[in-house]
Formats: C-alpha cells, structure tokens, sequence
C-alpha cells in the first residue's frame, strides 16, 4: 500500500496501447493533478481551527527524524504548508504505519499524510484527497551501454533486472514481451547485478532508483534510459492524504489547500528540496 515513489511530471492513467508514446521528458509540470488551472473556490471552513495530522516516521525524505530528533521530510513540510494556506493551526505527529487508518477512525486525527498509495484497498478504508505526487517506473543502464532510446522492439533478447510479484514485472511482460525478464527478490539483489554487468537493464521504481543511483552504492556506474513510465493499472493512481470514511467536506478542504500550495509556489520549492534530481 506504500508507495515508493516521485517529481516533475504526472500525466497519470493507461495510455493505449505504444509504451514508447508514455515517455514525457517534460520538466515544467508537477507530479499530481494540478496543471495550473483555475483554482476552485474557498470552501466553507470545517468546524476547527487546527489540522491534525499523522505520519510515520521512517521513510526519509518523505517522512522521518532528522539528526536532532526533530520530525521532517517532504510529507511533513507538506502538511505545514497546507495548514498556513488554511490559516489554521497544524498538529503533526508520527505513529506506527499500521495505526494510520485506525487514529481517523477512532477521531484521533483528522488527516494521514504518509505516502499513502490511492489503490483499492486504502480506498476501502478511506477517503482520499486528490493524489499529490504519483511515482514512474523507470528504467536504468549502466552508463557505457550505448542502447539509449529504449522501445519494445529495441531491447529484443536483452537482459531487463525487476522485482519479482510487483507492478513493475507485470508492465515489463505485458509491454516489453521481447525482453529476458530476469526476476529478483529485492531491488538491491537487481542493482548488484546491473552495477556487476550482469544484467543490461533494471526496470522499476522511479524513487527507489533515484536514490540509488546518487548513493554510494552505485558508484556512479549507471544512469535513467527512456520513460518515465506512466500507467494507473500496474502503477497506482498516486498518493493523497487520507481521511476518515465518509469526510468529503475535508476532502475538498484539502484539495483547496493543496491548489494553494501549488500556485504559491511553494509545492515546487518543496519538491525541489527534498529530490534535486528529476526522476523523470
């Protein structure tokens, strides 16, 4: 339910039936629904004068403690920034990921933001706010493989490293058939395996790939080829701020504040902040 993703471009949905059609290179949008339209008006204010949030705690740079103890991360900033577009007083505190959903349905907070994927199963559980960042897939090279538009007709018989039971080995199947899908157990088991030149690709998530190819880890042995990919049914549909069940008018409270934040300004300089490089 986690999602594992993020930046500049968000064109969210199937996109019929050529992948090499999905790849945006595009840098001037951002990764949520907003597109810089007319704002929707003020909604009627609900019935307090603070927003109480919870997070977890231990997935930076969304959301986790700092050196000094101190609770940050895009998430968090997030929330704030909400909270002055409202005007309004913000509370955030961080609990255990499985006690999310519980703490709205027991009152004990008004709000979730905590990179919660949009899917049916959060759904059930629910609300949501319109999805604030969505994460691509992505594929990555290492740095000397001179195959750089990557295509379904062009990675015939190559070597493509993805995690085995995600949406990212099911896209690569369906799209990239041609392809030697080779499947692993985790993300670092793929990594390794590129960086060692045993594999010609890795396919999978945005994010994930990101931080990894500016860590030390990789020793800068690899880089992003082709996409970013975008597709709701292998993917997600993105992330948003969960509600308790049944509270639209909060609902709509949010997706003001997060339009707010978008027009300010200040989403993108969070954005840049917390992810300096594109993953797209």
């Amino acid at each position: 339910m986690r999602a594992l993703t993020f930046c500049a471009a968000l064109v969210l949905g199937l996109f019929a039936a050529n992948p090499s059609t999905w790849a945006q290179a595009k840098t001037d949008i951002v990764p949520d629904v907003w597109q810089g339209d007319v704002l929707r008006p003020k909604p009627d204010q609900f019935q307090f004068d603070r927003l109480r949030f919870v997070t977890d705690s231990d997935y930076p740079p969304f959301h986790y403690f700092d050196e000094e103890g101190v609770l940050t991360g895009f998430n968090v900033d997030l929330a704030r920034a909400i909270c002055e577009a409202l005007a309004v007083e913000c509370e955030i505190r961080p609990v255990d990921w499985e006690d999310l959903f519980k703490n709205l349905d027991d009152g004990e907070a008004d709000a979730a933001i905590a990179s919660i994927r949009i899917d049916a199963e959060s759904l059930a559980k629910a609300d949501f706010s319109s999805r604030y960042y969505a994460t691509p897939g992505r594929f990555i090279a290492r740095k000397e493989t001179e195959l750089k538009d990557v295509r379904p007709e062009t990675v015939d018989g190559l070597k493509i490293g993805v995690v085995k039971g995600t949406g990212h080995e099911a896209f690569l199947k369906q799209y990239f058939p041609a392809a030697e899908a080779m499947v692993f157990g985790t993300s670092e088991d793929a990594q390794s395996a590129l960086k060692a030149g045993d594999l010609d690709f890795v396919f999978g998530d945005g994010v994930g790939l990101t931080f990894w190819l500016n860590g030390v880890t990789s020793d800068a042995c690899c880089e992003f080829r082709g996409g970013p990919y975008f597709d709701a049914k292998f993917f997600g549909e993105g992330v948003g701020i969960a509600v308790k069940k049944g509270n639209r008018q909060l609902v709509e409270v949010l997706n003001y504040a997060i339009e707010q934040v978008h027009a300010s300004g200040r989403y993108e300089g969070l954005f840049l902040r917390y992810f300096p490089m594109s993953f797209f």
